[in-house]
């Protein structure tokens, strides 16, 4: 009767579907305000169901959509239908999907979240909260949970582990794994889909493993992560690795760097040509190295350009490329770098022989050249390099520098205890100390260590943070004989002691006699054992 008095059409929302993303136009205090639900939404037109058409409110509405460029299309409808569209609001995620590959977090959402995970048990109980709502509609927002609470802790990797009747969640925190929460099958067989919708990944494919990526857009900047997917035993395994600007903006004067390796790092990437390379496994580190030496060399008299997977911190003045799976490769990247005229070149990783060989010519023709490698120390960097192909002739004259380096949490200020060194600890310390060629470096003072205790301020790991363990080796006239003839990674060692510079496991001994970390936290990462 109403709507043949006001002349628009009817609609029932008890039977018909509500869009959220429509619902999402107005906020939930003005559409109840004006006793009105934006329910359906096509391109830019959209349907409004409104009790009264003719109220001053719903005009108000109907005048601040058209003024955002959509097409409003008024119905009448029940109080009982609008109830029905309110309660949704209850429900909607905080994030939408704006473009393939980005996921849109309000920061004000994002913010309350972190203002409440102070700490490890704070996110498993949001978590645990979080993931109890079964519902299907709930699935972004625990999604979106779970990577703000990663966030908010500062993990650097999300861990989905599938096992025979339930999903385990883990954060890689400081480098180590830490338990959180375990969840039903259901809940995870949803939030997988909505993994692969917004990585770009394909979902029907369940028995091969994909990669892709997202960014999640936050006022502090956008974050990238990079998402991987393993089929397991019982379902798809997922690692969301979260690139974090604020992590990876260290000064190089604070990455614990010892004083004599910084001292030629300095000197070295001040030099106008040459390659330095970092090396070391998946986390140690490396990148955020490379970006501390750029943002060192950086000046407005130099052009600098970066080859990245992905762009993991953006530098104003700085030429940054992205590699892609469309054939913009490290190698493709680096062969167009160098005919833009840079000075400096970044290449995120040397993965096979053209790109080692590039490299090492841009080095050669007056361009300075940071790249990473894996590999396990700085000796293994020459063989490796070698056997990518680069010509043992030329090496010499292109590498200035072969690092290597490991991450090791920092013991937590507030609990850390000193204990005496005695034993076969008391063993272990004289033999690395001892092994140190520059005398100057070895410490008066190493009767006693620290080690890990635990509180709420490092969530009772006793460790908080992080620091590098370096090693280095410079190409001198004996490493240059030793390379030239092929000798193993320990004859190059032989060759390179007389320069001095600390090994990863003398620069962690001494960082451990300061108290910056612990015996066990070192032995984690490398052996100290020949």
């Amino acid at each position: 009767m109403l709507a043949g008095k006001y002349n628009v059409e009817y609609v029932n929302l008890l039977v018909t579907p509500v869009n959220t993303d429509a619902l999402r136009l107005t906020q939930e205090a003005v559409a109840r305000d004006a006793q009105l639900a934006v329910y359906a939404i096509v391109n830019k037109k959209v349907k409004i169901a409104a009790r009264n058409p003719q109220d001053q409110k719903v005009t108000a509405v109907l005048t601040d959509l058209k003024a955002k460029g959509y097409e409003p299309q008024l119905h009448i409808t029940s109080t009982q239908s609008l109830e029905k569209a309110w309660k949704m609001y209850s429900d909607l995620s905080f994030a939408y999907e704006s473009k393939a590959g980005s996921l849109e977090i309000s920061s004000e959402e994002i913010a309350a979240i972190i203002d409440q995970a102070k700490s490890l048990p704070a996110v498993i109980e949001i978590l645990e909260t979080t993931t109890a709502a079964k519902k299907s509609y709930r699935v972004s927002r625990i999604l979106e949970t779970i990577v703000a609470g990663a966030l908010a802790v500062g993990a650097s990797d999300v861990h989905f582990e599938p096992e025979e009747g339930y999903i385990r969640l883990r954060y890689r925190l400081d480098g180590v794994l830490q338990d959180l929460i375990r969840f039903d099958k259901e809940t995870y067989a949803l939030l997988l889909s909505r993994l692969k919708l917004i990585s770009g990944m394909k979902l029907n494919i369940k028995k091969d493993s994909q990669d892709g990526r997202f960014s999640i857009k936050l006022a502090i900047g956008d974050i990238e992560v990079r998402a991987s997917i393993l089929p397991g035993a019982y379902n798809e395994s997922v690692v969301l690795r979260l690139l974090n600007p604020k992590s990876i903006n260290v000064p190089l004067e604070e990455l614990g760097i010892h004083e004599k390796l910084l001292d030629i790092i300095l000197k070295e990437i001040s030099r106008p040509d040459g390659m330095i390379l970092t090396t070391g496994p998946t986390g140690s580190g490396k990148t955020t190295t490379l970006y501390s030496f750029i943002k060192k060399v950086h000046n407005t008299e130099v052009k600098i350009i970066t080859i990245e997977d992905p762009i993991e911190y953006h530098l104003p003045g700085i030429v940054q490329t992205q590699v892609n799976d469309k054939g913009y490769t490290f190698l493709e990247g680096l062969r167009a770098a160098v005919r833009q005229d840079p000075d400096i070149i970044m290449v995120g990783e040397i993965r096979d022989n053209e790109t080692a060989n590039i490299a090492i010519n841009s080095a050669l023709t007056g361009h300075l050249v940071f790249s990473t490698l894996h590999t396990n120390d700085a000796a293994g960097t020459f063989p490796r390099l070698i056997d990518l192909g680069v010509s043992s002739n030329i090496l010499p004259s292109s590498l200035r520098v072969a690092m290597a380096q490991r991450l090791v949490r920092r013991l937590c200020e507030k609990c850390k205890k000193e204990t005496v060194v005695e034993g076969t600890i008391q063993q272990s310390v004289e033999e690395v100390i001892n092994s140190i060629v520059d005398k100057a470096l070895v410490p008066a003072e190493r009767s006693k260590i620290w080690v890990a205790v635990g509180c709420p301020a490092c969530n009772n790991t006793g460790y908080k943070g992080r620091v590098g363990v370096y090693e280095a080796i410079l190409m001198d006239e004996n490493v240059e004989k030793a390379v030239q003839s092929g000798l193993s990674d320990r004859e190059i060692w032989e060759a390179a002691k007389p320069q001095g510079i600390l090994t990863m496991k003398q620069d962690g001994m001494l960082k451990i006699l300061k108290g910056m970390t612990s015996i066990d936290e070192l032995e984690r990462v490398i052996s100290l054992k020949d």
